[in-house]
């Protein structure tokens, strides 16, 4: 197992990925029982069959054991302990497919950010609210709201890239945003639309102060959460409540991976599948190429919208 760990830093695999391979490897080795070196492609599909009948796995969660095996025994191959890997020719047929969304086009994007903001900014009624401190937190907390449903609608982050933008990442002079590198995404920099400068800028310059203030915090993030959201380092409260305000003002709204999809799928038929993997912060280009059914779909339903016939 030591040439296995040493293998995974090698790759820069987190700790947490490097537990999750090492136990989807040990309930493999309690299974074998044998020497793993003399291990064969058959004894691994019957490890398939065994996770499918005896736990009723399904081929994403199989697939996992797949990925770990791979990476074991080529960390084996490479520190030459074994001269194959059993695992290097097997695919998960159905493990992979991305759920086809209701995709919506630009203008629609567009539409749902200006629904969001004439309902819950312009026209909002706080009247309700007794308290002036409860007002204050809900417009802040409305106003960054918006600037977040902007950046995942506009630019297709994904919700884990929201919390990681820092201040000194937004370029207003050139109308730039740079996505910094992680575990998830590739480092890239994307264009700010024109609709969103003046909200952007309204909140750096103003609303962004009075959250450090209310907070009494100091940071260089462009997001952050309110007092009791404070210790949630996943940003999942504001998200939850702002899909849930999406959602009440959107019935095709499913969630920001549904957005994200959509603002993809735009990218590889109006700029191809490479320059549409750099946008989207994908490492492969076959994460990229999982949207492309997205992309025929919606050509499907322009044909049936638009056929004279």
């Amino acid at each position: 197992m030591e040439e296995f760990i040493t293998y995974m830093e090698g790759k820069n695999h987190t700790q947490r990925t490097q537990a999750g391979y090492i136990i989807l490897v040990e309930k493999f080795l309690a299974w074998y029982k044998n020497d793993p070196m003399n291990c064969t492609k058959k004894d691994i599909l019957d490890y398939l069959a065994h996770l499918k009948k005896h736990t009723r796995q399904q081929n994403s969660s199989r697939r996992s054991s797949i990925t770990a095996l791979n990476h074991y025994f080529t960390a084996l191959l490479q520190a030459g302990m074994t001269n194959n890997n059993p695992v290097s020719l097997i695919k998960m047929r159905g493990a992979n497919k991305k759920k086809l969304y209701k995709i919506y086009t630009p203008e629609e994007l567009t539409g749902l950010a200006d629904n969001f903001y004439h309902v819950f900014i312009r026209n909002f009624d706080d009247s309700y609210m007794n308290y002036p401190a409860k007002k204050h937190r809900s417009f802040l907390s409305r106003n960054r709201n918006y600037v977040m449903l902007t950046f995942l609608l506009f630019q297709g982050l994904p919700t884990a890239e929201l919390p990681l933008i820092s201040i000194n990442d937004i370029d207003l002079a050139k109308a730039k945003v740079i996505i910094r590198g992680s575990t998830k995404g590739a480092e890239r920099t994307l264009p700010i639309q024109a609709s969103q400068m003046g909200t952007l800028i309204n909140y750096i310059n103003n609303i962004r102060p009075q959250f450090l203030d209310y907070c009494s915090v100091e940071t260089d993030k462009l997001f952050f959460s309110l007092s009791s959201e404070q210790y949630d380092k996943t940003f999942s409260a504001p998200l939850r409540k702002l899909t849930k305000k999406v959602k009440s003002i959107d019935g095709n709204f499913v969630n920001f991976a549904q957005t994200r999809a959509s603002v993809i799928t735009h990218w590889i038929q109006t700029e191809g599948l490479r320059k549409a993997q750099y946008l989207a912060g994908h490492r492969s280009i076959k994460a990229t190429e999982e949207y492309l059914p997205n992309d025929i779909n919606s050509l499907m339903n322009d044909i049936q919208r638009f056929n004279p016939f």
